[in-house]
C-alpha cells in the first residue's frame, strides 16, 4: 500500500476561494499532498473585501482536530486565520496533545482589503501559545511589526525583527518582502537562528495577489509533509507563489486571487494559458 503524504490546514473559509482553507487545499493538491482541514471561521468575502466573519466555537474547532488526529495523522500542519485568543489556545492545546511538530504558522492578521482577521488581544496568545510550537513562521512586514513592536523600513530592521521572532520559539522565520514597495524585486529573508538566507524574485505589477500568504505557507507545509527539508520546501513555495502571481487569473473587481494551476503548468514545457 502506497503511503500518501498528508497535510492539515487550520484556518478560515474564504467564500471567494482565493485565500484561507480553499487556497490551502488547492495548493496541497497541486503539490501532490492529500489535504485535510479544520475550520476556525466562516467568512463572507470576495475580491472587494471581507463582508462578514463568523467564528466557530472552540468546541467545534477541537472536534475537527480530534477527528483528524484520531484517524488521519498529518505529516505537516499549517495554521492561517485563527481569529481569537480562545481559538488559538484550543489549537495550541490540540497540537501539543497530538505531538504535531511539523507546524507552519502563517500569522494572518489583516485581509488584503484591510479587514482585521485576528483580534488584537489574540496577538499575545499567538506569541506565547503557538509560536513556541512552530517549525516555521511566515510573517509579512506588517505582521512582523505587530509581533515585534518595531517599525521595519530597512533590511537591517528586517534582520533584527527576524531575530526577535526567532527568540519567540520558531526554528525558522521567513520574513516575506512583498510589502516592501520601494524595491523593484521581492526579497524574502530566512533566519534559522544562525544565519540569514535571502530569496530574491521579480516584483509583478498586479493587484491580483489575494491569498498569497496562505498559498505560500501552504506550499511550505506541503513540501515538509512530502519529506523535503525546510529550506527545500521554502524554495519550492517561493517558485509556486511566483508562478501563481505571474500568471494571474484576472478575475474579480478588486484584489483577485492568484493562479494555483500555474506552477505545475510552468513545469510542463512552459506555461500555457487554459
Amino acid at each position: 500500500m502506497t503511503t500518501v503524504a498528508k497535510a492539515l490546514t487550520i484556518a478560515g473559509s474564504d467564500s471567494g476561494g482565493g485565500a484561507g482553507i480553499q487556497a490551502d487545499l488547492k495548493t496541497f493538491q497541486e503539490l501532490g499532498v492529500y489535504g485535510m482541514s479544520a475550520l476556525t471561521a466562516v467568512t463572507a468575502q470576495n475580491t472587494l473585501g471581507v463582508q462578514a466573519v463568523y467564528p466557530l466555537t472552540e468546541e467545534a474547532v477541537a472536534a475537527q482536530l480530534d477527528s483528524v488526529g484520531a484517524d488521519l495523522p498529518p505529516d505537516a500542519v499549517k495554521t492561517g486565520m485563527l481569529f481569537s485568543s480562545s481559538i488559538i489556545s484550543t489549537v495550541s492545546a490540540k497540537i501539543r496533545e497530538y505531538g504535531w511538530s511539523r507546524l507552519v504558522v502563517d500569522p494572518v492578521m489583516i485581509a488584503k482589503g484591510g479587514s482585521p482577521l485576528l483580534q488584537q488581544e489574540a496577538v499575545a496568545a499567538l506569541i506565547s501559545g503557538l509560536l513556541p510550537l512552530s517549525l516555521v513562521v511566515t510573517p509579512n512586514i506588517p505582521e512582523a511589526e505587530v509581533l515585534t513592536g518595531m517599525t521595519i523600513t530597512a533590511l537591517k530592521e528586517r534582520e533584527q525583527a527576524a531575530r526577535l521572532i526567532h527568540s519567540m520559539g520558531p526554528r525558522y522565520v521567513v520574513l516575506k518582502g512583498g510589502h516592501d514597495d520601494g524595491t523593484d524585486g521581492v526579497r524574502d529573508l530566512i533566519y534559522d537562528g544562525q544565519a540569514f538566507t535571502y530569496l530574491d524574485g521579480p516584483r509583478i505589477d498586479t493587484r491580483h495577489t489575494h491569498g498569497t500568504g496562505c498559498t505560500f505557507s501552504a506550499a511550505i507545509a506541503a513540501g515538509i509533509a512530502a519529506g523535503d527539508n525546510v529550506n527545500e520546501a521554502i524554495r519550492t513555495a517561493k517558485a509556486f507563489i511566483q508562478a501563481a502571481i505571474e500568471h494571474g487569473l484576472g478575475i474579480g473587481n478588486g484584489h483577485g486571487p492568484t493562479n494555483h494551476f500555474a506552477y505545475q503548468r510552468s513545469l510542463r514545457e512552459g506555461y500555457k494559458d487554459a
